[in-house]
């Protein structure tokens, strides 16, 4: 049952952070970005955010610094936004796995050329 729980609020909280990121006005953080998935522990102290972006590596690691300089910002409207006993900690993280995919599915097309 707990387990449920957690997900419900990670899945919340994935859902409110993508929408506050979208709101930021910090130049250094693209504007087609997605928060990918959420973690949480299960004391609800910390929460691993999981952002994706397009773009090359400095892009990605300026994005990154500017969301953690704004965790504190995010931490708080999400405090808002949804009622759980206390707002984790975020730290954000790039999440390469749309890359990734689009890397596997360009070899897999590649492969199929060649047969």
């Amino acid at each position: 049952m707990v387990n449920h729980r957690l997900e419900r609020t990670s899945e919340d909280a994935k859902r409110e952070i993508s929408l506050i990121i979208s709101q930021l006005k910090d130049p250094r953080i693209p504007k087609v970005s997605s928060v990918t998935n959420v973690h949480i522990t299960p004391d609800l102290k910390f929460a691993k955010v999981f952002v994706s972006f397009f773009g090359d590596e400095e892009i990605i690691n300026n994005a990154i610094k500017a969301l953690n300089s704004a965790k504190g910002f995010i931490r708080r409207e999400l405090a808002h936004r949804i009622e759980i006993r206390s707002t984790p900690e975020l730290t954000f993280v790039f999440d390469d796995s749309i890359e990734h995919g689009a890397h596997i599915s360009k070899l897999l097309k590649e492969i199929k050329d060649k047969k």
